[in-house]
């Protein structure tokens, strides 16, 4: 099954990809208005066939906020969504891109997507 994960932010989101067990960054798209976002998750749900979603939810207002995105995502898919822990997911994408090497902005423009397949690896392993 084609996994799609996603670590929502306030300004980005990170995706993920999750498929045989095992998952790895996409991309991360920056949005201004929630409505171009939710038109640009579900073009890639789409063109790339993915079969479920699952995003990343936190705690405190963030995860409320979290919450209110997955509302208005379930009324744009046809596939289900569930959410997931993320608590840590971020300090955890920091540190592997930190690892990985390259430069400091190549590093910031993709932790969002590294939090995401934290988060989705987590998910898949505890399945």
């Amino acid at each position: 099954m084609k996994i799609l994960g996603i670590d929502y932010g306030r300004r980005k989101v990170g995706l993920a990809i999750g498929e045989g067990g095992l998952a790895e960054p996409l991309e991360v798209i920056r949005f201004q208005d929630s409505g171009s976002l939710y038109v640009q998750i579900r073009k890639i749900v789409e063109s790339e066939g993915f079969q479920k979603v699952v995003v990343g939810i936190s705690e405190g207002k963030m995860g409320e906020e979290t919450e209110k995105f997955v509302r208005k995502l379930e009324k744009e898919l046809a596939v289900p969504i569930e959410t997931f822990d993320e608590t840590l997911t971020s300090k955890d994408a920091q540190a592997l891109s930190i690892e990985s090497g390259g430069s400091r902005s190549k590093r910031k423009k993709m932790e969002d997507a590294y939090a995401a397949s934290i988060m989705l690896q987590n998910y898949l392993d505890s399945r």
